[in-house]
């Protein structure tokens, strides 16, 4: 495996990106196809004439663009210099890609990106991963100068609403929680000196008649000076802190594991504890939540699937006990007695749709005042911070200046403006909605106050554009089968200022000898064997199932079934070797084994696939340059239009199959060019690092659907 600092070059072996072909050329008869007509070119051939001249100039990692030419700001900021630098920011030999540490142990990685620790990064590209589907080019103006904004058009599933509100339990439940934490230790006297700080403050205040004044100093000196924000509210972990008393409590997981989550549970990797409860806890629900947590319609499932429709419904299995139950009670559940059964239904998943927007643009919304109060590099540091305090300035003058009096009056005006004032209002409305069509669109903090300002799947793919820019693509988040360790996480125990011993809190924070001696649901060894062995039968049945199918598939794929090619590969073998990039991922193409090669020092960056392996010289360390491969398809980096994760399997199939065999279905990626032309490479492994490497190296304004 090459080591960290690898140099791919990938100068020559792609062919020609202007050989592409639509599938439906490919697949005619008398069609000529790229491997066949340029077979013998040499490496350094180049017949880009045609293409680079009518093609548009994108900001592409090869291109010479300003920043203030770029597309977006995250372009122009990926693009410019930086004064802190990490690994992905460094110039090196233009004509390469450098090998940072795809396949290598996470601690031998350099830092990737200057100012943000490599376990920061690698939390936002996992949780990036899991967040974007499928994106689409847009020509239209950004009125906020960043792209990637979720669209107006999204269409619902309980796998994007799983999504969201995972997003939603990882940045308002968990932000809420440590406020309310906060305010416990404040209450609980159990900190004296910084409680009676506060309660000094609050009550000379009230004296004067300076309780908004005073709180409105209180807010913009934390937005604008940081230090004061660990100051006033000294940090502690989450799992730590009792929310009833304010006091030291022993972590729920038994040993304090993680900083950031409520249970405090053992992590490999920093934030995986917040995920896995984000995941647990949409699992929680019931009904809509219960088709989520399967992921009922997940985007990409293949049009047809026979494996995946003769595979019962689980989530129909809920409604039919429900049914059941009422039967026994003597209940007509029946749809032929109950003719509110199937309206209800549609009615619920229709108003699911806007309550998924809503989740999301509240996630969006409190990321974007995170990141604004927080900033990360390469964005602004000090603007976002200065725009929030000089909203608050005015108030503050407007509330030195009005007394009470004054202010109820306002107030009750307002009421009684709202209550009586309907016909001037709705008047004003059709004025706005008739010269101003898009006039909401404008007040949104995301196109004011918050302009610039990005999401967290923003601030991602601005690093991943980072990396593109210098050709050093970012590394993928590092993964292991390992369990999380059982020891605690390092914590500074006398920078606590928690009302509790150091003996105390070594007792809390280490785990619960009870907790980690009793052994778990699924360890502890049942006292019946029966339903062990009937589940073990029905489990080895099932195994047996979808390995007939899949070898049928075999079968049916040398005869063209275009269904049963889909399906070649999707099971890969656990094996010891890792999966390769930054340049080639293998995949499949119709059923047949190749690579996806990505080419960004031709003259024209593509992406390509091929049947044939790329080898290496005799030194393992550099590619043949006399090596030419021959492309089945290869599509310029800037033609690209869409981009969109299919999966593998339907996701019945993948239950039954994640089930029965324990292994990870390789699912695929689907690429559409300008002229509508589709490709899709099936059994990718490395799928999500395949996406994000072509979502962040063109000059596309993407919009997330």
């Amino acid at each position: 495996m090459p080591p960290p600092g690898y140099v791919f070059r990938d100068g020559g072996p792609i062919p020609d990106c202007d050989l592409k072909e639509s599938p439906e050329k490919q697949d005619a008869p008398n069609a000529t196809t790229p491997a066949s007509s340029e077979s013998n070119l040499p490496v350094q051939t180049d017949t880009r004439q045609t293409s680079t001249s009518t093609s548009p100039t994108f900001n592409t990692p090869t291109s010479s663009t300003s920043g203030s030419d770029a597309p977006t700001e995250s372009h122009a900021l990926a693009e410019a210099d930086h004064d802190d630098k990490g690994a992905a920011q460094e110039e090196h030999d233009g004509a390469e890609v450098k090998d940072l540490g795809w396949n290598e142990n996470p601690d031998e990685v350099p830092p990737l990106v200057g100012g943000l620790p490599n376990e920061e990064l690698w939390t936002l590209v996992r949780r990036f991963n899991k967040q974007m589907y499928h994106v689409k080019a847009t020509p239209d103006t950004l009125l906020a100068g960043l792209d990637l904004n979720i669209a107006d058009e999204d269409e619902f599933s309980p796998d994007k609403l799983r999504a969201n509100i995972e997003r939603l339990y990882m940045t308002v439940i968990i932000g809420l929680t440590g406020f309310g934490k906060h305010i416990a230790r404040l209450r609980s006297w159990r900190e004296p000196r910084r409680t009676a700080g506060f309660c000094t403050v609050y009550f000379l205040a009230w004296v004067l008649n300076l309780i908004v004044p005073s709180l409105l100093v209180t807010m913009i000196t934390l937005i604008v000076y940081p230090p004061s924000r660990s100051l006033l509210f000294p940090p502690a972990p989450l799992a730590l802190v009792n929310s009833k008393t304010g006091g030291v409590q022993s972590p729920k997981a038994g040993v304090l594991g993680s900083h950031d989550s409520m249970t405090g549970a053992p992590e490999k990797h920093q934030g995986e504890a917040v995920e896995q409860e984000a995941s647990n806890f949409v699992s929680g629900f019931a009904s809509i939540a219960l088709s989520s947590a399967t992921g009922k319609h997940e985007q990409g499932d293949p049009e047809s699937d026979p494996l995946d429709s003769s595979v019962p419904d689980p989530t129909k299995m809920a409604i039919a006990g429900a049914d059941a139950k009422d039967s026994t009670a003597g209940g007509t559940p029946t749809a032929q007695h109950d003719k509110t059964k199937q309206p209800m239904e549609d009615a619920m998943w229709t108003k699911m749709r806007p309550i998924m927007h809503i989740i999301g643009d509240v996630a969006d919304g409190w990321e974007r005042f995170a990141n604004a109060l927080s900033p990360t590099r390469p964005f602004p540091q000090e603007t976002p911070r200065l725009k929030l305090a000089a909203l608050l300035v005015p108030a503050l003058a407007v509330a030195l200046l009005t007394t009470s009096a004054m202010f109820m009056k306002m107030t009750t005006f307002s009421i009684g403006l709202g209550f009586f004032g309907d016909p001037l209002t709705s008047r004003a409305l059709t004025y706005l909605n008739r010269e101003f069509p898009h006039w909401q669109k404008l007040l949104e903090i995301r196109n004011t106050i918050l302009r610039g300002v990005p999401t967290n799947a923003q601030l991602t793919i601005t690093l991943l554009r980072v990396g593109e820019a210098k050709r050093a693509p970012i590394p993928p988040p590092p993964s292991s089968d390992a369990p999380p360790p059982s020891h605690p996480a390092d914590l500074d125990t006398d920078s606590l200022t928690l009302d509790a011993s150091n003996e105390e809190i070594h007792s809390a924070i280490h785990a619960d000898p009870d907790t980690r001696d009793q052994p778990s649901p699924e360890t502890e060894k049942p006292k019946h064997h029966h339903g062990a062995r009937l589940l073990s039968a029905l489990k080895g049945t099932a195994r047996g199932g979808v390995e007939t199918k899949l070898a049928s598939d075999r079968v049916r794929a040398t005869v063209g079934s275009s269904t049963a090619k889909n399906h070649l590969g999707i099971l890969p073998k656990p094996s010891s070797v890792t999966p390769s990039g930054p340049v080639d991922f293998k995949a499949r193409y119709k059923g047949k084994k190749g690579w996806v090669y990505i080419s960004t020092s031709a003259t024209i960056p593509c992406v390509s696939f091929t049947t044939h392996e790329r080898k290496r010289s005799s030194d393992g360390e550099t590619l043949d340059e006399k090596e030419t491969l021959k492309p089945v398809w290869s599509v310029p980096i800037e033609e690209l239009s869409e981009l969109k994760k299919v999966g593998g399997l339907g996701w019945k199939a993948k239950i039954v199959v994640g089930w029965a065999t324990n292994r990870t279905v390789a699912d695929g990626l689907e690429l559409v060019d300008k002229r509508g032309d589709k490709w899709r490479v099936t059994a990718v492994e490395m799928r999500e690092e395949l996406f994000n490497r072509l979502v962040a190296m063109g000059g596309q304004k993407w919009v997330s659907w």
